[in-house]
């Protein structure tokens, strides 16, 4: 019999990791909420006419297809099939496909619903997205994104806020990053005066690889896309540039003075710069012209945040995709959004041991089982410790005293509470800190006051 197993690049995740997970979710879910943004939830699958197209030739490769359901070969000829053309073969058997992120169908969702809507609309989602990707460290086929997006306002306010969120989030979990940002628009500059600007499109989605492949690399890239020698020569010190980013920003000036799109590009970034100085943020903002966030959609400032103490690719990113609902027939409508990738600051969190001490246990206090006569006097210790927010449970078995210890070792119970029936007779519990080995005989109004100062 072969054994059980589970697709590569997906996960499963014990009780243990569920809580740690469950501890990132409710965090970014708290600083949502203090930014004003409301949840909503999209279906796992959408009309692949709604997704191709929308990420590029890279994304659309990355797309997982859903088999039509019932015969959909009947409708199919020898030719279809033998032909070797597998675009339009998948075409004839997938009509559907998992959702590669959840901008696309936040888009397709506001046109869909822009009569339910007051604007500027402030959404935000978690849920799982797909990607027909090659697993790797950091990097999976199945994970979740946790996306906050607003619409139909040009502010760059929005920049700002969005910014704020992404330093309180991490702030908050303890993890020193580096939050990176450019503009699309200053890439298209670069673009048009290196007398590329047809090609913008292959130029950031090379250099976007600057950090993963190498300057030799991305060059050849370039070149292989027909970029000439002269216009990679003027690119490179571009994109090399350094000094803070305000020494970054008045060299590009003169280097894009030429450049209409490339100056406005420079104009919005010393906008949210100016006002994040205000906020004194606590992570790093850095200016990073190789940033381009490969995406065709983005229009306008991008973001990525590094963890700095931490080898691992980017763990949140987004961007202003100005354009992005028009392809569903809804033009003029601006958007910018982030996603926070869960599943790597997982990672990140385990690898730095950032969670904070009650993030993985489930009961905060087991009552032992001594038999019918005890239980009935404990049930109603429990409902009374439960109404009051104590997360509290009894072994289901008057098993030996050693296996009960065990069961609460291995689920990380930091208290046990004894009610033999001495402890019955006095109206007492006997309260043991799993940690510490004391033993305290205490009322059930104690036993409270003692758990919930632990936490």
């Amino acid at each position: 019999m072969q054994k059980p197993s589970i697709p590569k690049g997906t996960r499963d995740f014990s009780p243990e990791e569920m809580a740690k997970r469950n501890y990132i979710f409710n965090t970014i879910t708290d600083v949502y909420h203090l930014f004003g943004f409301h949840q909503i939830e999209t279906p796992a699958m959408e009309n692949l006419s709604t997704l191709m197209g929308k990420y590029g030739e890279e994304g659309d490769k990355l797309l997982f297809k859903i088999l039509n359901s019932g015969d959909f070969l009947s409708s199919m000829d020898a030719d279809d099939i033998t032909e070797g053309n597998s675009v339009k073969t998948a075409n004839k058997i997938s009509e559907k496909g998992l959702r590669y992120d959840l901008t696309v169908p936040f888009a397709r969702y506001v046109v869909m619903h822009r009569n339910e809507i007051s604007f500027p609309f402030k959404r935000y989602q978690i849920q799982p997205v797909w990607r027909a990707d090659r697993p790797q460290k950091g990097r999976y086929r199945e994970f979740f994104q946790c996306d906050a997006d607003i619409v139909g306002s040009n502010s760059l306010l929005n920049e700002v806020e969005l910014i704020q969120i992404m330093d309180e989030v991490f702030s908050r979990f303890g993890v020193r990053v580096s939050i990176k940002l450019n503009n699309r628009k200053i890439l298209s500059g670069i673009a048009e005066i290196i007398g590329e600007a047809e090609k913008v499109t292959d130029i950031t989605v090379a250099i976007d690889k600057l950090d993963k492949i190498g300057l030799e690399n991305v060059n050849k890239e370039l070149a292989e896309k027909g970029i000439s020698e002269e216009a990679i020569r003027r690119l490179e010190p571009v994109i090399m540039l350094k000094g803070n980013n305000i020494e970054k920003l008045e060299t590009l000036k003169e280097v894009l003075s030429e450049s209409e799109t490339g100056l406005k590009g420079i104009e919005e970034l010393k906008y949210v710069l100016q006002k994040t100085s205000i906020l004194k943020t606590r992570n790093e903002l850095e200016l990073d012209l190789t940033l381009a966030r490969g995406l065709n959609y983005y229009t306008g400032c991008i973001f990525e945040v590094k963890a700095l103490d931490v080898e691992i690719g980017s763990i949140t990113g987004g961007g202003r995709y100005d354009n992005l609902t028009g392809i569903f027939g809804m033009p003029d409508v601006s958007g910018v959004g982030i996603s926070f990738g869960a599943d790597r600051i997982f990672d990140v969190l385990n690898q730095l041991d950032r969670y904070p001490e009650n993030a993985s246990h489930g009961s905060d206090v087991l009552f032992v089982n001594f038999g019918e006569t005890e239980t009935d006097h404990i049930l109603p210790i429990l409902m009374e410790l439960r109404k009051d927010g104590v997360h509290a449970e009894i072994y289901p078995e008057s098993a030996k005293l050693k296996k009960q210890m065990s069961y609460a070792d291995t689920n990380k119970i930091p208290f046990v509470a004894i009610i033999g029936e001495n402890e019955i007779a006095e109206r007492k519990v006997t309260l043991k800190n799993m940690k510490t080995g004391e033993q305290l005989l205490v009322s059930v109004e104690e036993l409270k006051e003692k758990i919930i100062a632990k936490y």
